[in-house]
């Protein structure tokens, strides 16, 4: 067994992959959570996807393509933000409008490039983690220390006005910069994943994780470190998962992450499936859930 773990561990692009992967696992469970609370979790997709177009324009003109992802990422907020001012049109459909011409203006960019350039620029799709070079590990490590250094030094605000942006608004917190804040820490986040799990599947490790601890605990701080002790546990399971069974790294982390979930929702001690207190009255679980289904 201990064999077995130390085996990758011989190779470096496994040690990259697996510091990165915890970062990672880490970063996402932690900023996730407020997504996860705030029932934002669609604004993180939308970011996610926004960010491709950011990354293509980079790349022609020769800028480095993470900080062209990161001011995509931005300003598709900030395009969905003006729309729901400017508009009787709801955040959803908002976000909806936002992601979906975003991806479709990045799909397209990084269609015409492949025309003329031998790149595969698709691996930021789905991600390619056995593939980050030495300064992406570190970019990511810059990028995850600035994170969490202003999640700690901003806790207190971000937890009030997460679960009561009026009342922050009344004791006189700048909430609309506190949201844009949140964003851009959103923002950060999918850039240092996308070479992990890439865009498209970026979203089950910002929401996955925090959904997974929210089952067990109640208090964010605590939702916090334990959705990220679930991200880093699901990255590295994954990581070995795809160097032993050669499957792509990016989804290996994600089945992992959302078999987890599944066990908590099964097994939850006070909200579990099979650990309800209806589920020891005897009443059959099928019939019981169904029930659940049709109160609504």
């Amino acid at each position: 067994m201990l064999q077995a773990l130390l085996e990758p561990l011989q190779y470096e692009f496994m040690q990259r992959s697996l510091v990165i992967a915890i970062l990672v696992g880490l970063i996402c469970a932690v900023v996730g959570s407020y997504l996860m609370v705030q029932r934002l979790a669609l604004l993180g997709d939308a970011i996610s996807h926004s960010v491709l177009p950011g990354l293509a324009i980079a790349f022609i003109v020769g800028a480095n393509i993470f900080v062209g992802a990161f001011i995509a990422g931005v300003s598709s907020t900030m395009a969905i933000a003006w729309i729901r001012a400017r508009s009787p049109i709801k955040e959803d459909a908002a976000m909806g409008i936002v992601f979906s011409a975003f991806f479709a203006l990045g799909v397209t960019l990084i269609t015409l490039i492949q025309k003329d350039n031998k790149i595969d620029l698709n691996h930021f799709l789905f991600g390619n983690i056995l593939g980050v070079t030495r300064q992406e590990v570190l970019d990511t490590a810059l990028i995850s220390a600035f994170v969490l250094l202003v999640v700690v030094l901003l806790y207190k605000e971000l937890l009030f006005y997460t679960f009561d942006p009026l009342g922050a608004q009344a004791a006189g917190l700048p909430v609309n910069l506190l949201n844009f804040g949140l964003m851009v820490l959103i923002a950060l986040t999918i850039v240092a994943s996308m070479k992990t799990v890439g865009v498209i599947l970026v979203l089950a490790l910002l929401i996955t994780p925090g959904a997974t601890a929210y089952l067990l605990v109640q208090r964010l701080h605590h939702v916090m470190l334990l959705g990220a002790g679930i991200g880093i546990t699901a990255s590295v399971s994954g990581m070995y998962l795809s160097y032993f069974y050669n499957v792509p790294s990016g989804p290996a982390i994600v089945l992992v992450v959302s078999g987890l979930f599944l066990l908590a929702l099964l097994f939850s001690p006070t909200q579990g499936v099979f650990t309800y207190p209806a589920a020891k009255q005897g009443e059959p679980l099928l019939w019981r859930e169904l029930k659940g289904l049709l109160r609504g």
